[in-house]
Order: C-alpha cells, then sequence, then structure tokens
C-alpha cells in the first residue's frame, strides 16, 4: 500500500493508512443496538413544535425518527420521494478526465471507470445517498478497505441512520458521531457524507422534511376525522326497548345485543326487547377529503415542484400543462445529480483513484458526471446542421454529439461509415457507330468516375486547403510547413484512407483504358 505521507485527504491533509482497514464505528457498539423511538404517535402541534425547537437546541434525535416515520406511514410522500430519489439514482454515469488532460490522465480514467464498474453495491450506493434529499444529509461508511485483484476497493458501503449522528456547530457546521463528548469527527476515506440543503441555513432547519412534518400533521387529523366520521354516519342508527321493569341484567343484555349487530351482523335478545334500525345519520365527507388533498398536493410541490406529475390534481389538468410540471421535476432532479456527482467524486471516487495510484491530487483527479443531457430531435438536427455548415457557420463536433446525445467513439472502436457507391460503367448508345462508340464509351466512365471522386474527397481535400493555406501564411521556416503538414494528415482514418485509395486506383484505371482507345483512335 502507498505509504501514509504520499497520501493526502480532498482538504489535501494526510491520510492514516491504519485507520480506513476497519470501519470507524466497530467500536461504538451503543449505536448499533440502538432502538429508534416513533415520535409520530400521538403526535400533536404542541408535540411537534417541541420536537423542531429541540433539533434546533442540538437534539436532532427525535426529528430524525420522526422523518423515518413520514417516510414510512404516509404513502403519499413515500411514492414522491421515491420518484425523486430514483430519477437521479437511475440516471446513466461516467468517469471524466480533469481539463485538458495529458495521455497518462486519460488512460488512469479509463481505468478508474473499470474499477467504479466492478463495484457490486455502486446502485445501491447511489439510491442511499439519495437519502439526503429529504433529510437534509445522509452519511454512508466504508465497511473497510481491501484488495481485489490487487486494487484497493471498499469491501462494502453501508447507510448509517441520521439518529447516529449529532451536528456541531462552530466556523462551519460539522456533522459528527454521536457516543462521546462533543462527538466523533468522522474519518477521512471513511464516509460518503452528501449534504443536501432543501433551502439555505443549518443542517437541522434546511431538510426537505421540516416543510413537510405540518403537511403530514394535518392530514393525520382528517384521516382520523373521517374514519370516525365513517364510522358514526356510515352505519345505521340501532335502537333497542326494553319493557318495563327490566332488570339491570336485561338491560345489560340488550346493549350488548346491538353492540354485536354492529359487528356482527347477528345477535339474540330475550323475549319481550325489540329492536329497530334507523337511517343512518346524514352528513358530508367532503370537508376531510378537502383537507387531505390540499395536504397532499402541498407534499407534491414541495417535493417535485408540481403537483400534475403524480396523480394529485383535480381532473381538470390539461397534458400541456403536465409537461410544464415535468419540466420543473427535471430541473430538481438535474440539480440533484450535480450535487450528488460532487460528492460521489470526493468522497468515493478520489480514494479509490488516489490509494491505487491514478491521481495525485483532488484538483486533478477524474470526476463522475451523470447523463442529463436529454437526446435532441435527430431528424431536425440531421436537416439543419448540413445547411448551416454550408452557409459557413464553424459547429463544433463535440457540441453536436451532446446535441444529439451519441457519445465520442473510444479510440479504435468501430464507428458507422456512409458506404461508398461504386463507379457504374453507362450503357452505350445504339445508335452511335463502332468507332465513335469506343471513343463515347470509354470518356464517359473516366469522365464520371473523376468527378465522383473530386465530389466524395471534396470535404476532406476543401479542409486541407483551407488548413495548408492558413498553414502556410503564418509559418515563419520551411520547417514549420513540414512539421505542420505532418500533423494535418493523421485526422483522417484508415478506413478514409482506404476508401479514397480505391477510388483514386478505379479512376486512374479507367483513365488509363482512355488514353488506350484515344491512342488506337487516333492512329487509325
Amino acid at each position: 500500500m502507498v505509504t501514509t505521507s504520499s497520501i493526502l485527504g480532498p482538504d489535501g491533509q494526510p491520510i492514516q493508512m491504519a485507520e480506513i482497514r476497519t470501519p470507524q464505528t466497530a467500536h461504538l457498539t451503543s449505536l448499533h443496538h440502538e432502538v429508534g423511538n416513533h415520535p409520530s404517535r400521538g403526535l400533536t402541534p404542541s408535540k411537534l413544535a417541541q420536537i423542531l425547537d429541540a433539533a434546533e437546541q442540538g437534539d436532532v434525535v427525535a426529528q430524525y425518527e420522526l422523518f423515518e416515520d413520514i417516510e414510512e406511514k404516509d404513502g403519499h410522500v413515500f411514492a414522491e420521494m421515491d420518484k425523486r430519489r430514483r430519477a437521479v439514482s437511475q440516471l446513466d454515469w461516467q468517469i471524466v478526465p480533469p481539463d485538458k488532460p495529458t495521455a497518462k490522465e486519460k488512460a488512469n480514467t479509463e481505468a478508474l471507470q473499470a474499477l467504479m464498474a466492478g463495484l457490486d453495491d455502486f446502485e445501491l450506493m447511489l439510491f442511499d445517498v439519495t437519502d439526503a434529499i429529504g433529510k437534509g444529509f445522509a452519511c454512508l461508511e466504508f465497511d473497510g478497505w481491501h484488495r481485489v485483484d490487487g486494487d484497493w476497493l471498499p469491501k462494502g458501503i453501508d447507510h448509517r441512520p441520521q439518529t447516529w449522528f449529532q451536528l456541531a456547530r462552530g466556523k462551519r457546521q460539522e456533522i459528527r458521531l454521536r457516543g462521546a463528548v462533543g462527538g466523533e469527527a468522522l474519518q477521512p476515506f471513511g464516509w460518503i457524507t452528501h449534504i443536501h440543503k432543501a433551502k439555505s441555513g443549518y443542517l437541522e432547519r434546511s431538510a426537505l422534511f421540516r416543510v413537510l412534518v405540518w403537511p403530514y400533521l394535518f392530514k393525520n387529523y382528517s384521516v382520523g376525522d373521517l374514519a370516525e366520521f365513517l364510522e358514526i354516519y356510515g352505519i345505521p342508527m340501532r335502537v333497542g326497548k326494553y319493557p318495563g321493569g327490566a332488570t339491570e341484567k336485561e338491560k345489560l343484555t340488550l346493549l350488548r345485543a346491538l353492540a354485536q349487530l354492529g359487528h356482527s351482523a347477528a345477535g339474540i335478545i330475550p323475549i319481550g326487547m325489540e329492536m329497530e334500525f334507523l337511517n343512518a345519520a346524514q352528513g358530508d365527507p367532503a370537508a376531510f377529503k378537502l383537507m387531505i388533498d390540499w395536504c397532499e398536493r402541498t407534499q407534491s410541490k414541495a417535493i417535485l415542484g408540481g403537483t400534475l406529475t403524480s396523480g394529485t390534481g383535480d381532473g381538470t389538468n390539461t397534458n400541456a400543462l403536465g409537461n410544464v410540471h415535468n419540466e420543473v421535476r427535471l430541473d430538481l432532479r438535474d440539480s440533484d445529480a450535480k450535487q450528488l456527482a460532487a460528492t460521489i467524486s470526493r468522497d468515493l471516487i478520489y480514494p479509490i483513484a488516489v490509494l491505487n495510484g491514478l491521481a495525485d491530487n483532488w484538483k486533478r483527479c477524474p470526476r463522475l458526471v451523470f447523463q442529463t443531457q436529454e437526446p435532441e430531435d435527430l431528424k431536425a438536427y440531421a436537416e439543419s446542421l448540413p445547411a448551416l455548415v454550408k452557409m459557413g457557420f464553424k459547429i463544433p463536433r463535440q457540441w453536436a454529439q451532446e446535441k444529439v446525445a451519441i457519445p465520442e467513439p473510444a479510440e479504435g472502436e468501430e464507428i458507422l461509415q456512409a458506404a461508398a457507391e461504386p463507379a457504374a460503367l453507362p450503357a452505350p448508345a445504339e445508335d452511335e457507330p463502332p468507332a465513335g462508340r469506343a471513343v463515347a464509351t470509354a470518356q464517359k466512365p473516366a469522365t464520371t468516375a473523376a468527378d465522383r471522386l473530386d465530389d466524395d474527397l471534396q470535404p476532406l481535400t476543401g479542409q486541407w486547403i483551407s488548413r495548408i493555406r492558413q498553414l502556410v501564411e503564418g509559418a515563419e521556416s520551411l520547417e514549420q510547413i513540414r512539421d505542420g503538414l505532418a500533423e494535418l494528415l493523421p485526422e483522417m482514418s484508415i478506413e478514409q484512407y482506404a476508401d479514397a485509395m480505391a477510388q483514386a486506383l478505379a479512376a486512374a484505371a479507367l483513365q488509363g483504358r482512355l488514353d488506350i482507345v484515344m491512342e488506337a483512335a487516333n492512329g487509325r
């Protein structure tokens, strides 16, 4: 393994190699055996306010336990958060080199891409990190480091509950492990720590779930009231009548029979007693449903930036409005992806790179990038780009490939090419004399082949002529012209050389035939 002095964290401080072989929480057994509470039970406005106030005073455990309860108990919140989290974690990704990379940095990036593709739990890790979107932060711990086929890789990556941590304030807020006075600092190369702020401020107040707790509480009250309403007003009223002089025991017997009829639809009563079933009491549950719908629309707006992509609209929403709301959701996805990519690059890509000698420092380390670019209309670009190029627009090839979502081919990778059309010999005219026919037959193929060769090679020769002119005009010596010409030629691929040579040889053969025919005709 690399020596301690040669390994620096992203902050430039040396890494203690002996500490990263085992997980930091291995000695904090109390956290592993900790059983969480459920503060959502019997939640009231005053109790909720106390939980939020305690979090602002430094006791965040109850707040994060409440966040877990909300995601577990509220199906609408779970579904909306799942949409947003998976929109990011399911994106394609790649490892890209730093700006203006050297040949070595390009090779290191390819090696790092192969190492990342070999991590079995990488996709699960991406989903776990997105837990920070709702709760403000997420910490994933490396289960130590080990060698796999000679490369240093983490043994595993485990999600740790937010209740294991405390938020220390100072010049900058810091996430620390609970269990020691003042908390225990997280070890470098031991954690993936993602901070995701829904709004500005301290971490205990910047989580998205801080916005969702109040709609959750109001919806809980409305759901409970609706259930009570249905229990009272949804069942017919049952009235029992007992005769005069009935004993207390007989009265209780009648009461038990009424209750039994409500749940079992069957019961017995003594002779002489009566039961009557009245119509159910009239009531309107629309008010409760209105409140529930308002709460869920508020939750959808907070999570996805709109309501029309979540099925909580009022039935009058148009497809056009839905597309607008969907664009808002894509903006959130792209923002989430950029924040997540920065964290993964710092806390996972860099440790793997530096431990395996694929990077020397954080500034020149390859980065992880999510593919958020939506492919444009290929037909529109295929029609517009050639016309724009003919008009003189200088369009970078990389920009065009990004617009149509076509990746840059790797060196030596097979690419699609337009097939060269063979130069066909035209049929001789039947009304021409034999001598004239031979001359005309020889002249037409040569002229057609030459013209076709010129047309096929015009894009390449035109570029060469323009570049050669610029090279000659700007050169100060013949040596500069010689070296510049050598640099222009490699841009032509082997396949292009082969096609050009094949067409040139075909044209030369036709020209030779023409010369022979012309000499024979002149000799006569």
